[in-house]
């Protein structure tokens, strides 16, 4: 499962530690009360085909492959953090979860996937100077006609996070081998704005590609 040829730096999600611990209790709560928690999983969703293989990267306490299961779709779902597979476990009981990160997936043994979702703010918590790598990886992992949807905060918000330019990103993307297909403002897909990117990304080769 692992291909990790360089020792992988902490992520900022662990440097963060206990600031960031009760993230998973409060969307397992807002679960519990019936809130709508599913947005980044419905456009997922609608850019997959039906029963796509979806990989979830960083799945956290496991709203959005839960939801993407309950559609149909066939989903692996990882996350490094033990105490955010528990919340998951908990939570979403029939929801396999793998312990690794994005860099310790293989994707000769995981791969490919119709669509790989890098969503709720992961790209920003990941080890220092590990982006450009974690891209690499999710082209590697996707299908050639497969797509990735990726969503982050621009500026630093939240404990630990960092400030991820749009530019930057694309340049770090572009560097990947990934095409930036579109660009919105939430999962609602409002227009771009200054705070929140929601990117879909399809390999370099791929079908809009000549």
């Amino acid at each position: 499962m692992t291909n990790t040829p360089r020792a992988l730096p902490p992520t900022r999600w662990e440097l963060a530690g206990e600031r960031n611990r009760g993230y998973g209790e409060t969307f397992a709560q807002r679960v519990a009360e019936g809130a709508d928690v599913d947005g980044e999983a419905r456009l997922v969703d609608a850019l997959a085909p039906r029963g796509a293989r979806i990989l979830d990267i960083g799945s956290g306490m496991g709203r959005v492959s839960a939801a993407l299961r309950a559609r149909g779709h066939r989903v692996v779902a990882t996350e490094p953090d033990p105490a955010l597979r528990a919340q998951s476990e908990a939570t979403y009981p029939d929801l396999v979860v793998l312990p690794h990160e994005a860099l310790a997936l293989d994707p000769s043994e995981v791969g490919p996937f119709d669509l790989v979702a890098v969503v709720g703010n992961v790209m920003v918590y990941l080890g220092e100077d590990t982006e450009r790598r974690v891209l690499e990886r999710v082209r590697e992992l996707l299908a050639p006609d497969g797509r990735a949807v990726i969503g982050f905060h621009l500026t630093a918000l939240k404990a630990g996070s960092r400030t991820y330019p749009a530019d930057e990103f694309v340049a770090d993307a572009t560097a990947a081998g990934l095409r930036v297909v579109h660009r919105f403002g939430s999962y609602e897909l409002h227009e771009p704005n200054d705070e929140y990117a929601v990117w879909v990304l399809e390999p370099e080769s791929g079908p809009g590609q000549a």
